[in-house]
């Protein structure tokens, strides 16, 4: 059976995530700011939850249609095929959000919404009355420009909730997006990856789990897993799938090191539970002095932004520092990204590329250094 999947994303990561859609294989049908729609079957919507590294959530698209008012928007949800999904012990909240609509308020959509499946269902199943004590099939709405889709999440919890960070520094960098800095540096076997601010270490976690192929999701649970309609054992599959993809003899090196000795704990705790400790070498170091080793690398990191860990004068002064101690790496390739919108202003260089990236609501700049200076 032929379905219309939706991933989510942060925004910025729409190119990066419709790349893995078609690394998978999958047909993409739409592209549009924070989502990525995709054809695909019930057996991908496990591949999907485990592999995609960029996805937020993956949805099943019910269907779309034009919304200007609240009876177009029972109607058209009322038309939908739920019973196909919902049983009629299981539970149906609904959620969604509305931008650019003429149907701007959320609380009374969800109302009519949750009116019109429930009008379906009693239709289809003779009861008036849903305990909703079973499965949970959280339904979303999204109206954008007056349409409205109907979905329903797959995932759960966010899939940027990997399960292995249970703990973070003060600044955590959201999974999602530090799989997006390790991708666009091109992480390669031959080169050292080194993250010199690693916090509680998700860069540096997300680029060992890349280059050694493992999964993302393959350490936790997802909502479809409780939906009658898969089979266990396309997620037994889709496991085992992924964990025979998994490189165990990868070579390469990630470092992860930090100013802060008392995070590093945390840094390698996180990276045993993504199981790719043993390719981390995780150490005490000051970004400000490191030293270039004889053979390729690259840098990857998040310095302060100057709100949470350090005041806007000591973050602009660190950027003049990290520009200094930096340049001397070359011609290795840096990648930095931070709110500062003068970055490059304190940092001594131009990127030779910049690019828009949101770290949850914060908007941010990945700034990105990789042609050599006298090119």
């Amino acid at each position: 059976m032929k379905l219309a999947l939706v991933a989510t994303c942060l925004f910025g990561l729409e190119k990066l995530l419709g790349e893995e859609i078609d690394a998978m294989g999958w047909k993409r049908l739409d592209t549009m700011d924070g989502r990525v729609t995709f054809e695909g079957e019930l057996s991908d919507i496990p591949k999907a939850n485990i592999h995609l590294r960029l996805a937020e959530h993956v949805f099943v698209l019910l269907g779309k249609f034009p919304a200007t008012t609240f009876d177009q928007l029972f109607e058209g949800v009322r038309g939908l095929p739920w019973e196909e999904w919902i049983g009629k012990l299981d539970a149906f909240p609904v959620k969604g959000h509305a931008i650019k609509s003429k149907l701007f308020s959320v609380p009374d959509c969800q109302s009519i919404v949750k009116k019109a499946v429930v009008s379906r269902l009693s239709e289809k199943y003779g009861v008036k009355w849903f305990a909703e004590t079973e499965a949970k099939y959280q339904i979303e709405f999204f109206l954008f420009k007056d349409v409205a889709s109907l979905m329903i999440d797959t995932s759960g919890v966010p899939l940027h909730k990997r399960g292995y960070r249970p703990a973070s520094g003060a600044a955590p960098l959201r999974e999602t997006l530090a799989a997006a800095l390790a991708l666009t540096s091109r992480p390669r076997e031959d080169v050292l990856f080194w993250d010199p601010m690693c916090g509680s270490g998700t860069i540096a976690i997300e680029a060992a789990q890349i280059l050694a192929n493992r999964a993302p999701g393959l350490g936790r649970s997802f909502a479809a897993e409780a939906f009658s309609q898969i089979p266990q054992r396309a997620w037994a599959d889709a496991r085992e799938a992924a964990e025979a993809a998994v490189k165990r003899n990868a070579d390469f090196e990630v470092y992860a090191s930090d100013i802060d000795e008392n995070i590093l704990d945390v840094t390698y705790e996180n990276a045993l539970r993504a199981g790719v400790e043993e390719y981390i070498n995780i150490f005490q170091a000051d970004a400000r002095k490191i030293q270039k080793l004889d053979r390729r690398g690259t840098v990857v990191c998040n310095p302060p932004y100057g709100e949470r860990l350090m005041t806007p004068a000591e973050a602009e002064q660190l950027y003049r520092d990290m520009g200094k101690a930096f340049s001397a790496l070359a011609p290795w390739q840096i990648y930095i990204i931070t709110s500062h919108p003068q970055f490059e202003r304190f940092y001594g260089q131009r990127a030779d590329k910049v690019r828009k990236l949101y770290n949850g609501m914060i908007p941010c700049f990945l700034y990105q250094y990789f042609r050599p200076k006298n090119k």
